[in-house]
């Protein structure tokens, strides 16, 4: 029979030790895009309903780690609501 020998356990094995601010994770908190769907809506500036889901109080656009926008819809967004808020839309 085996001992096991905890003595020479390296510090910190735990998951969360092996992560860093530039890793992603092992994808347990990843959504997938909402406009990517079935039946989404289609993104343009004359859609304000769509388009205030995605600009903040202060009038700034919410980033895709927060809204978990795909990185071609989130580019998307970002120019019809800046066109949007040149035509005083929003």
């Amino acid at each position: 029979m085996k001992r096991k020998n905890n003595k020479f356990k390296k510090k910190g094995s735990n998951s969360l030790s092996k992560l860093s601010l530039f890793q992603k994770n092992d994808g347990k908190f990843s959504r997938s895009c909402p406009l990517s769907t079935k039946n989404a809506p289609l993104i343009d500036y004359k859609n304000i309903s769509l388009l205030k889901k995605y600009v903040s109080e202060n009038g700034k656009i919410i980033s895709s780690k927060i809204t978990s926008v795909s990185f071609g819809k989130q580019k998307k967004l970002t120019k019809e609501i800046k066109k949007a808020k040149t035509l005083g839309l929003l």
